[in-house]
């Protein structure tokens, strides 16, 4: 399938960001350069600053996004850091995914600092979701590290080459996995953004990995 250029990539960016409701597109602006993405302009949440670059992620063409679009919070938003962490320690909490007796939390003009060790790293993931959608956030720093057990590397290397391999999306002959102590490498090509997540997703599932150190390729 022959390469997008830029105008018609572009096209299909905006679309995309017009489509989903969550967005006011209107406020986002749009460069596109040899099949990097990047989004400008403001948006009044930094769910919404997310929701933008989530939206993208699919569109074949797409080989990496640069979001440089700015939170603006209206007046009625504004929370100072005192609210904001409270509402971080409480989001933590109800989330039974996150272990948040394992989580420190820091919360600077708005920005918060998530920081401590999980044993996995959905865990990691889920607690930055939590947040960042909370009033009042301007963004997410995740330093939460990630300290399995271990776990021979054979296993490791079979789970994520087992997984590649069910799931559809992932053209799992043009991937190649290398494990060492709880670090997994990922060698290849694959065809979309989403496709080369959905592998490194994959091998941040299986036991023992604390580390997933992301080589592929993208040929749109």
């Amino acid at each position: 399938m022959p390469k997008k250029m830029n105008p018609e990539l572009r096209e299909n960016v905006v679309a995309e960001l017009e489509w989903e409701p969550s967005i006011d597109a209107r406020k986002i602006g749009v460069a596109v350069d040899n099949g990097i993405v990047t989004l400008t302009g403001h948006v009044a949440t930094y769910a919404e600053k997310t929701a933008a670059e989530k939206a993208i992620k699919h569109l074949h063409g797409v080989l990496a996004v640069a979001n440089d679009i700015e939170v603006r919070l209206p007046v009625a938003a504004e929370r100072d850091d005192a609210d904001i962490a409270r509402a971080v320690v409480n989001a933590l909490e109800w989330n039974v995914a996150v272990p948040k007796e394992k989580i420190d939390v820091l919360v600077s003009k708005g920005w918060v600092t998530l920081e401590g060790s999980v044993d996995w790293y959905y865990q990691k993931r889920e607690a930055e979701e939590a947040v960042r959608v909370l009033s009042g956030v301007r963004g997410v720093t995740n330093k939460i590290v990630v300290a399995a057990r271990k776990i021979a590397v054979a296993d490791v290397k079979a789970k994520i080459e087992a997984a590649l391999k069910r799931n559809a999306e992932i053209d799992a002959q043009k991937i190649v996995v290398e494990t060492t102590d709880g670090q997994v490498t990922l060698r290849g090509n694959v065809r979309s953004w989403i496709e080369r997540e959905d592998a490194v997703n994959a091998a941040w599932a299986a036991p023992g990995v604390t580390r997933v150190v992301d080589r592929i390729a993208i040929h749109a």
